[in-house]
């Protein structure tokens, strides 16, 4: 719930692709929590799957280009930073607090639950759906006389939207991916997430009419390739020193 929370709210203060991108440094969350808490072989810490979270290298003529994941995503929240600092750095913020929620809420769940056979998966979710609806109905009605936000019927429109994406921008994608962690391992079910980023681009560049610098492309391409990279050195595990 707080990892869904922390990603919205991203959602309200800045651009989509952004906020995609952001989120992806969940990876290098789930790398360390991984090795401190390990489910399998999978999440063993080496220092090539490391290096793909952290460096992506470039060649470029007779040598290498080292480009940081982390100063990627330094860039990345600067580009958006060039017309509105305030609420793009919130939105940073938040982004960053929901990575660092979903790797936790990852790496715990395949810890107690190490194959997928062993969790009913939509029974699990519809837990999870059934807590929440007990438990945090109150929060509509606190936050609503606090006046920290207003709470009002949604329209036909907007109601259509928000079931729209709760059945596959919740549900159904939060049941893949976790069925894919399980199949695979926590880090490389968590830096899937960022083969979001091309299509959140084109999104924001169609829909919104966004134009962003290169500062912003720099930042996206090391952290969109560390995904391929962590991918095969899980496979092949003889490639890790």
């Amino acid at each position: 719930f707080l990892a869904n929370l922390s990603y919205q709210e991203a959602l309200s203060d800045t651009q989509v692709a952004i906020v995609n991108i952001l989120s992806s440094t969940s990876g290098l969350f789930t790398l360390i929590l991984a090795a401190v808490f390990p489910s399998n072989s999978g999440d063993r810490f080496t220092l090539s799957k490391l290096l793909a979270v952290i460096l992506r290298l470039d060649k470029e003529g007779n040598g290498y280009k080292i480009l940081n994941f982390i100063g990627g995503v330094v860039l990345v929240n600067l580009s958006g930073s060039e017309k509105s600092a305030g609420r793009d750095t919130i939105g940073s913020i938040w982004s960053l607090a929901g990575a660092m929620l979903y790797a936790v809420y990852i790496v715990m769940i395949k810890r107690k639950v190490d194959r997928e056979d062993k969790l009913d998966i939509p029974m699990f979710f519809g837990f999870v759906g059934l807590f929440n609806l007990l438990l945090l109905w109150p929060g509509f009605f606190l936050l609503h006389y606090t006046g920290f936000e207003d709470f009002e019927f949604p329209n036909k429109v907007v109601l259509m939207c928000i079931i729209i994406n709760g059945l596959i921008g919740t549900v159904l994608s939060e049941f893949l991916w976790l069925w894919g962690c399980f199949l695979t391992s926590s880090l490389i079910g968590t830096l899937a997430l960022s083969l979001t980023i091309p299509l959140s681009i084109i999104a924001d560049m169609c829909m919104q009419k966004v134009q962003f610098s290169w500062l912003f492309f720099a930042g996206a391409i090391p952290v969109f390739f560390s995904f391929f990279i962590v991918t095969l050195l899980c496979h092949y595990n003889n490639w890790d020193p």
